[in-house]
Order: C-alpha cells, then structure tokens, then sequence
C-alpha cells in the first residue's frame, strides 16, 4: 500500500524520516474526506518514491491532531526535511493539491 497509517506514535517518526511527506487529517465521519481521500490515494501512485503519504484518523488521535492545530478536517499536511511546511484545510480538487506537493520537491 503506498499510504501508510499514522498516528500518536509513530507521526513524528514517518515525518522525519521522510524528506517529503503528506499526511491526511480525516475522520470516517467526515464527507469532505472521502472527497479527498481517493486525490490522496492516486497521488501517492503518482509520486511513488518521490513523496511519502500517511492518513490519520483525527478521531483515533485526537491529542495528537490538537498538537498539531488542526481545528477543521480534512486537512492536509506537508512535511519537508520533518518540518512543517504547507497545510491545506478543506476538501480542494487534485490539481490543487499536486500544486502543492510539486512545491515540496
């Protein structure tokens, strides 16, 4: 699978081991996130060995998603060299998303 799965644990880890990253903030009950999850899914295809890609379930790490200040989901984080650097918060079309990963590289 090219999206892994983070949480509480290991986030800090998959955002620094990784010099470009992208984690998904969503939650099952989150409309909006089902929009972009699939955007995330085949971008992950497309930027194979480029970009890493993670999904969080907000509601399974909520301690972890306030650290990170995230008050709306979905929202899109991105990571380059473990720093925080672009978010994107709200459901946006894939163009608009590849934009900002071409950013990171």
């Amino acid at each position: 699978m090219a999206v892994s799965e983070v949480g509480g644990t290991n986030f800090d880890k998959f955002a620094q081991e990784n010099s470009a990253a992208v984690v998904d903030v969503w939650a099952p009950w989150c409309g909006p996130c089902r929009m972009v999850s699939p955007i995330v899914d085949r971008l992950s295809e497309k930027y194979v060995g480029k970009v890493a890609f993670a999904k969080m379930n907000s509601d399974d790490n909520g301690e972890k998603a306030g650290a990170l200040g995230i008050m709306s989901i979905p929202t899109l984080l991105f990571y380059k060299q473990g720093k925080l650097v672009d978010r994107i918060v709200g459901a946006y079309p894939e163009e608009v998303i590849d934009e900002h990963i071409r950013r990171l590289l």
